[in-house]
């Protein structure tokens, strides 16, 4: 796991440690050292921590003025144990939110598994956004049908139209244009 880096390629549009809004304003890195585990495997010193045992995140880019975040994730997704959903929103949800971000574009290619348990959180956050949207893209297979199982699907929008393997080529402001277009028409 310690293989799996977070995107780097959109760095000269954002950096959250430079960001003063972003939860992780400032934040100091130690390439040197992999400290952070999920399950005894190191990951990488660029993931950032939700408070979660299992599941990290990279804010990759946010545009305020749209209103837009990209979210890339590693590890398990875990609400049965760990209770993720609740970490990832009252941690760096809700200061996003604060700010005006109504549209979260989730990137989980390197999400592992997902454990359910009720979705009261996601049904809060899915209120919360108003006339925004949650977009899961780019989960696994697996991932989404154990998201299915537990009603996740009404409050985020995933799909087969949301696997773009080629995400990292486009700018993050005309894929979150394009993330939009898919999203506007599914919520009608």
């Amino acid at each position: 796991m310690h293989d799996l880096e977070p995107y780097a390629g959109w760095y000269q549009f954002y950096d959250s440690t430079k960001d003063m809004l972003s939860p992780f304003y400032e934040k100091k890195y130690n390439f040197d050292l992999y400290s952070e585990t999920i399950y005894g495997y190191y990951i990488d010193p660029a993931w950032d921590s939700i408070g979660s045992e299992t599941l990290f995140v990279k804010i990759l880019y946010v545009n305020y003025e749209w209103g837009g975040v990209i979210m890339e994730f590693i590890g398990e997704w875990n609400d049965a144990i760990n209770n993720d959903i609740m970490s990832l929103k009252r941690n760096i949800l809700e200061s996003l939110m604060a700010e005006g971000i109504n549209k979260f574009l989730l990137i989980g290619e390197y999400v592992m598994n997902f454990h359910g348990s009720d979705d009261a959180y996601y049904e809060e956050w899915f209120e919360e956004v108003e006339e925004g949207w949650i977009v899961a893209m780019n989960f696994r297979e697996h991932v989404l049908a154990e998201m299915d199982q537990f009603q996740i699907g009404q409050y985020v929008i995933s799909g087969q139209d949301l696997q773009m393997s080629k995400w990292r080529t486009s700018p993050p402001q005309l894929l979150l244009q394009a993330v939009d277009g898919l999203a506007r028409k599914r919520l009608g």
